[in-house]
């Protein structure tokens, strides 16, 4: 399928994932956009907006590098960044089957919103488990640049040795509430095309044609509700042959239950769950991603 010109008739789209590829180019990609499963996540939690904003951006580079994971591997991917000497000190975002959720925990309000500001000194972490094979894999770079997106583009030039274009956009909009747009760019491994590899010509000329398209991408487009993602591509790269394919439709999906709860307490010796009750005579077990409660009894059961 190639994307048409915006004036045939293309619906905008909600909580959508739209993978592409540049075939002629070497390059594939993604893009995203949060609108009900951004608000569910934000709004399990009274942040100041500058920490729902920054929440929001981890939330749309986590769909982007998940909806990348093939769903047979049962994959996670996990985005966490840890600082210290910032307001924010832990940033907790995953994605597992089109589901994305997220926390951060801080102690004050940022003035700024770079990452210096908001984490001090600090790291980011992009893991990826799959369930599938029991493989784990990691990768951790100093939270640097003007933004998590920047962060994660040397991620993937220091980790993965692909060079990678991340545009992420979020804003609070006085009707919908929320919304978060994102553009994931990268030049495949030449290698896998029988090319020479990337890191001998990282700089070859279809990444840098692809590159100064992409980047002309604005953050007004990116959070348009009334763009969709086939029109953004269209604007990108009407000159080239692009092939876009739908990808897992992104919703918010905390995966705490009672019955997961009960569970998961049950396993604990008597002696420890007897250290957990609290002065009400139950064990309260904290949902940190939805900021929900559940109460068991001393034996572990739903009270």
């Amino acid at each position: 399928m190639t994307p048409t010109a915006p004036h045939e008739g293309l619906a905008p789209a909600a909580d959508r994932v739209l993978g592409f590829t540049v075939g002629a180019r070497n390059v594939r990609g993604r893009v995203v956009r949060l609108d009900a499963a951004l608000n569910a996540v934000l709004s399990a939690h009274a942040y100041p907006p500058v920490l729902s904003d920054l929440l929001g951006q981890a939330l749309v580079l986590t769909a982007l590098l998940g909806s990348t994971l093939a769903e047979e591997n049962d994959g996670q991917l996990t985005l966490q960044a840890q600082a210290k000497g910032g307001p924010v000190d832990l940033l907790v975002c995953d994605w597992r089957a089109g589901k994305v959720r997220g926390y951060l925990r801080h102690d004050g309000v940022p003035e700024a919103t770079d990452p210096a500001a908001l984490f001090g000194e600090g790291h980011l972490a992009i893991t990826l488990d799959f369930a599938a094979t029991g493989e784990r894999y990691q990768g951790v770079v100093p939270l640097e640049g003007a933004s998590l997106a920047d962060a994660a583009e040397f991620y993937f030039f220091q980790s993965e040795q692909l060079p990678t274009l991340f545009r992420v956009a979020v804003r609070w909009d006085e009707a919908r509430g929320w919304i978060g747009g994102g553009l994931l760019v990268q030049h495949l491994a030449r290698a896998e095309i029988g090319g020479e590899r990337l890191a001998v010509a990282d700089m070859h000329p279809d990444w840098s044609h692809v590159l100064a398209l992409a980047s002309t991408t604005s953050e007004a487009e990116l959070t348009d509700p009334d763009l969709s993602a086939e029109a953004l591509l269209w604007r990108l790269f009407h000159e080239e042959e692009v092939r876009v394919h739908d990808g897992p439709v992104p919703a918010r999906g905390c995966r705490c239950t009672l019955g997961h709860i009960t569970s998961v307490i049950a396993q604990f010796p008597d002696d420890e769950r007897a250290a957990m009750v609290g002065d009400d005579g139950r064990i309260t077990v904290d949902c940190a991603f939805c900021a929900r409660s559940f109460a068991l009894t001393p034996e572990g059961a739903a009270a």
